[in-house]
């Protein structure tokens, strides 16, 4: 029901292809995500039929990550950068790096509603869930509790739908009907709409934002159907 690196990656280097986008760099932290992030952009760029020119990795700092830019500086054209963190850290990177026109993020940008505050970080491209079902979810939770809900209650939320949708056809003693939840059309969530995939991770269809000095907004909507 999450949100995996691999998909928002794939999105945003297909988006940045289809706008002229050839060589990537990419900076990425140590540790398992960063990996993780290291593994898909090199994927995504191959399938894409685009250029990696260098990935740098740093321990989570401002000196790390600065120093890790300045080392992308030298490795020569490229013309998108992803930064492969949170936007604090991106913002901490941004106006170190003298790379690539274009800066690219991940999922996790995607919760910070004042990204645009960096001037570094305006014009960059993310790809994340589409917010309009959230943004209800939260005017009526308010509504009942007096407070905003976690930014992954969405999942929560949808799980829950899911498992009322299969009650129907769920015989009392017997096992969850798992089947029920293989669908290749996929259904309708808080985070738009996903389906499940053979490996049982949800697969869904993300927009791309465009960081703003107010906000971010949508560049490329989200698909209607799988």
């Amino acid at each position: 029901m999450g949100f995996t690196p691999d998909q928002s990656i794939s999105r945003i280097v297909a988006f940045a292809r289809s706008k002229g986008v050839n060589s990537f760099g990419g900076l990425v932290p140590t540790g398992l995500y960063g990996q993780r992030v290291a593994q898909s952009l090199i994927g995504a760029v191959r399938r894409s039929g685009g250029r990696i020119a260098s990935i740098e990795s740093y321990d989570r700092g401002q000196a790390a990550i600065v120093a890790a830019a300045r080392r992308l500086n030298a490795r020569g054209t490229i013309d998108a950068v992803l930064i492969g963190d949170s936007s604090r850290m991106a913002a901490l990177a941004g106006p170190a790096l003298k790379v690539g026109p274009r800066r690219l993020g991940t999922e996790l940008w995607a919760t910070d509603r004042t990204i645009g505050k960096t001037a570094a970080l305006r014009g960059a491209w993310y790809a994340a869930a589409p917010d309009a079902q959230f943004d209800r979810l939260v005017t009526r939770y308010r509504a009942r509790y007096g407070k905003t809900p976690y930014r992954l209650a969405s999942l929560g939320y949808d799980a829950v739908l899911l498992a009322v949708r299969s009650a129907p056809n769920w015989p009392i003693g017997r096992a969850f009907p798992a089947r029920t939840l293989i669908d290749k059309d996929g259904f309708a969530g808080v985070d738009g709409s996903f389906r499940f995939a053979k490996d049982g991770i949800a697969e869904r269809l993300l927009e791309v934002r465009q960081v703003n000095a107010a906000n971010s907004s949508v560049v490329s909507p989200a698909g209607t159907a799988f």
